[in-house]
Formats: C-alpha cells, sequence, structure tokens
C-alpha cells in the first residue's frame, strides 16, 4: 500500500519540471491523479499514457489556472470523473525576469496573475468539496525568493511571497474543518529553467547553498508526498523549504 493510496490528488502545472516529479510520485504511492497543462498537451498525454500503463489511474486536463472560470470548470471535470478531490497541489507558474527599472507592466501583471491568482482560483473552488468531505490537503508551491527576494525578480518573489501569506490565512480559516494548507518553498531546483543557467551563474548558486548542489524535482515530490499524506495530519500553516540549507 502505497503513502496516498485511496486519494485523488489535483496538480497545476503537471507537465513538466517539478509538477511531472510530483505527478509521478503521486502515482507510484497510490493516488488518482489528475493533473493540468496549458501549453505542453504532447508531454502532458505522453505522461499520462506512461503512467496509466503500470495501472495508475491517471488524467490529464488542458486548463488556464489563471482563469477563475475555467478553474471552476476544472474542479466540477475532476469531481465527475474522480468523485473527490482530497489533495490539491498549486503549482502552476512562470518567470518573467527582469530588472526593476525595465519591467513591464505586462511582465508584471503575467507572473501575478499566473502564479498567484491561480492559487487563489483552485483554492476558491476546491475548498467547497473539501469541506464537504471532512478533510484535504493543499499544497501551494512557493519559493525561497518569496522568503528573502531576489535581484530581477520582483514580480516573481511578490507571487511567490503572497502564496506564503495567502497559505498561513486559508489555513486558519479551515482547520476546524479538518483541511490543511501548507506551502513548499524550492530553492535552486534542476529543471529546464535551471539548465539555461550560465556555469557563472551556477557557481554563484551552489556557494550559497550549504549541500553545494542544486535540487532535484523529486526532491520536492518527496515533500509533497508527506504533506498530501496522513504522515502531516498535524501540519498546517507551514511552509517548508526544500533549498539544501539556502533559506538558513
Amino acid at each position: 500500500m502505497g503513502l496516498l493510496s485511496g486519494k485523488v490528488a489535483l496538480i497545476t502545472g503537471g507537465s513538466r519540471g517539478i509538477g511531472a516529479a510530483i505527478v509521478r510520485r503521486f502515482a507510484g504511492e497510490g493516488a488518482a491523479v489528475a493533473f493540468t497543462y496549458l501549453s505542453s498537451p504532447d508531454k502532458a498525454e505522453a505522461l499520462a499514457d506512461e503512467l496509466r500503463a503500470t495501472g495508475a489511474n491517471v488524467r490529464a486536463y488542458r486548463s488556464d489556472a489563471a482563469s477563475f472560470q475555467e478553474a471552476e470548470t476544472l474542479i466540477q471535470t475532476v469531481l465527475t470523473d474522480f468523485e473527490r478531490i482530497d489533495i490539491l497541489i498549486n503549482n502552476a507558474g512562470v518567470t518573467r525576469d527582469n530588472l526593476m527599472l525595465r519591467m513591464s507592466e505586462e511582465q508584471w501583471d503575467e507572473v501575478l496573475r499566473i502564479d498567484l491568482k491561480s492559487v487563489f482560483n483552485l483554492t476558491k473552488h476546491a475548498l467547497k468539496p473539501m469541506i464537504r468531505n471532512r478533510g484535504g490537503s493543499i499544497i501551494n508551491i512557493s519559493s525561497v525568493v518569496g522568503v528573502f527576494g531576489n535581484a530581477g525578480q520582483a514580480n516573481y518573489s511578490a507571487a511567490k511571497a503572497g502564496i506564503l501569506g495567502f497559505t498561513k490565512s486559508v489555513a486558519k480559516e479551515i482547520g476546524s474543518r479538518n483541511v490543511r494548507c501548507n506551502a513548499i518553498a524550492p530553492g535552486f531546483i534542476e529543471t529546464d529553467m535551471t539548465h539555461a543557467l550560465s556555469d557563472d551563474n551556477k557557481e554563484q548558486f551552489l556557494a550559497g547553498i550549504p549541500l553545494k548542489r542544486l535540487g532535484q524535482a523529486d526532491e520536492v515530490a518527496d515533500v509533497c508526498v508527506f504533506l498530501g499524506s496522513d504522515l502531516s495530519a498535524y501540519v498546517t500553516g507551514q511552509t517548508l523549504s526544500v533549498c539544501g540549507g539556502l533559506n538558513t
């Protein structure tokens, strides 16, 4: 029996990177998994097919998490297909890095809409069915730059910091209903985005990480399993950093 057997998880932005690692890990732990994609249909369907071939119950849905209406439709569709939602992981996000003096209004608005408003959208619509079921776990993927900021990422840092305040507030509102809400703040994780960094940039990052390496997407997924499972039944309103000690 897996740690998530009998649970239904909805994961946004699940077709690549950290999201795909979470989808794989949750399916491996016995969860039925619904995940979303927006611009990578081939990757999404390939991932779903790969996991279904192992016997897992996995479905991919095209949905824009930043759209309030699409989020509502998604929740209703997943409830129809899976009958319940036990775990919601708000993972969808983008970066549009630029120095503040050069940042456009469009770059600011896009990141706040996709990275922060999407968390409100999905949480808002998932809460009622979770409360009806008298249980649930909401996991919001933030970032260490939401804790201490980062030059050239004022938009991304603001969105990720907003997620932390949102997480604490929601946890206080819904704790009495046995629904938990926590955040994860990954550090520098090895993904497509970090592959594009120069060797000099990577060395600068590594100098500030006590473990002296980049993290792996699977290591973020492991913490998601903990927060989604009954192992964390008395954990809510918290931010768990997965950063190799960077946020120390």
